[in-house]
């Protein structure tokens, strides 16, 4: 089942039908569906498909040599070419009078057992791209691989690349397209538990409860999420019990890292280098206060929702999950979820404020959101806005979400005005999100103002459609 990438087909297809020679690379995490969006791609395109394996120079030149000899002849064949540069070689002078794809997956495997294929390809590239109309693609999984020796200044391929793709997980939008069946709540903590990552969404079922999906995967010793997290560690990372003991570290609420180094028992200087390696895997992310460059407030969170709900609930119930004891976990796990999901509604919220933006429905045109906590010096304590972001030195919007069942009440909305006075903009735009809709007195009080937003989850789901 293939969903969404519109954006990405629609820029290859461009790409495509420029019919001289292109270089695209494309990267991403594993599991977020690089492969799927080049296979969708190139189906119906003629073009050669090879995957590096992590083996040597000779059995990857191989399985490339089969895969150009059955495209040009249509025979299998055991027959290989003395080399790369004979077997691209042959590529590009093959697409001198037609259009052709060469699609190199997994492309650091490939150049880690053969040292000279990226200087190679710099050749080859230099000698046809004016001749050519090869279109080849590079994708890869190792993110700091393809960052670090393929994109780079330094790197041999520096500069002949037409286009570049980072493929991120789906968001809550995208998400969703692949349960029509849930209902609206399970929609939005399904995504809380698996994030938009295809491979992982692929693995829950719209016809069952999150209970049921839960116990199926996560709950499960069997079952393809049981052991992603740590499964994912080993392919990225070469110490991954010092990985898992930040992430475990993060989940469990040390969140500084004085905090985190405490908890793990290592010094700052590294733990700040493996939190860096998290960061660039797309599992951490680094939070400063909205509006403050460099802090000693920073946090650490954990950004991807599959590893959030699995370090959360998975890691330490372990030993009961692998006796069958699914039943018994997720009755404690149940009565987390509502607070578990409270920082998940704010991404979603937060995506939703984008895209009011990107369709021109925004009352304050903001340049970029994010969170902000710091002392309030009216009350004496520290104060926290769950979403903020401002256009200019005199603009802003400030909001607060509430995951919850009941319904928000004015008294949040006071905190939130009372918030936004610790900063001197003059044209301010408050909203407010509810999982469950907003109190009479609450509703009044926004219209009198006049300059507040009231979004309930419903609203979220119909902007959609």
């Amino acid at each position: 089942m293939f969903i969404g990438r519109d954006k990405e087909l629609n820029a290859l297809d461009k790409l495509y039908k420029s019919d001289k020679f292109e270089f695209v690379v494309i990267y991403g995490r594993r599991r977020v569906g690089k492969t799927a969006l080049i296979n969708q791609f190139i189906g119906d395109k003629k073009s050669i498909y090879f995957m590096g394996v992590e083996s040597n120079e000779k059995q990857n030149l191989e399985n490339l040599s089969k895969s150009i000899i059955e495209f040009s002849s249509g025979i299998q064949t055991e027959t290989s070419f003395a080399s790369f540069q004979a077997a691209l070689e042959y590529v590009f002078k093959l697409a001198e009078n037609e259009r052709i794809i060469l699609t190199i997956d997994e492309y650091p495997y490939v150049a880690r057992s053969s040292k000279s294929l990226a200087s190679t390809l710099q050749l080859l590239i230099d000698k046809y791209k004016d001749t050519s109309k090869l279109m080849l693609i590079l994708c890869g999984s190792s993110m700091s691989y393809m960052e670090d020796h393929v994109l780079a200044y330094k790197a041999p391929l520096y500069g002949r690349r037409t286009a570049q793709m980072k493929i991120l997980p789906f968001d809550f939008e995208e998400s969703c397209r692949y349960f029509n069946n849930l209902s609206d709540e399970d929609k939005a903590l399904i995504y809380g538990i698996v994030g938009g990552t295809p491979q992982y969404l692929l693995q829950m079922s719209d016809k069952l409860s999150v209970e049921e999906n839960i116990k199926n995967t996560y709950l499960n010793p069997m079952s393809f999420l049981y052991e992603e997290p740590v499964n994912l560690l080993k392919q990225e990372v070469r110490e991954p019990a010092i990985y898992t003991a930040i992430i475990t570290a993060i989940a469990t609420g040390h969140s500084r890292m004085s905090e985190i180094s405490t908890k793990v028992g290592e010094d700052t200087n590294v733990c700040s280098n493996y939190l860096k390696n998290l960061i660039n895997l797309g599992i951490i992310q680094k939070e400063t206060p909205y509006g403050e460059k460099a802090s000693k407030k920073s946090i650490y969170s954990i950004e991807d929702n599959m590893f959030y709900f699995w370090y959360r609930f998975v890691l330490d119930n372990n030993s009961v999950i692998a006796r069958g004891a699914a039943d018994m976990v997720y009755k404690r796990i149940e009565p987390q979820l509502s607070n578990y999901m409270g920082r998940v509604f704010e991404e979603i919220c937060m995506q939703y404020l984008w895209k009011q933006l990107l369709e021109g429905n925004a009352p304050i045109e903001f340049v970029s959101l994010g969170r902000w906590w710091g002392n309030d010096p009216i009350q004496k304590a520290q104060a926290e806005i769950d979403i903020m972001g401002e256009r200019d030195s005199e603009s802003a919007l400030f909001a607060e979400c509430k995951w919850r069942n009941e319904k928000v009440d004015l008294d949040i909305l006071e905190t939130l005005i009372g918030r936004s006075k610790l900063f001197r903009y003059t044209k301010v735009h408050y909203y407010l999100f509810s999982k469950s809709g907003f109190t009479k007195g609450c509703m009044e009080k926004a219209e009198e103002m006049g300059n507040v937003t009231l979004v309930s989850y419903v609203d979220i789901l119909c902007s959609m459609k």
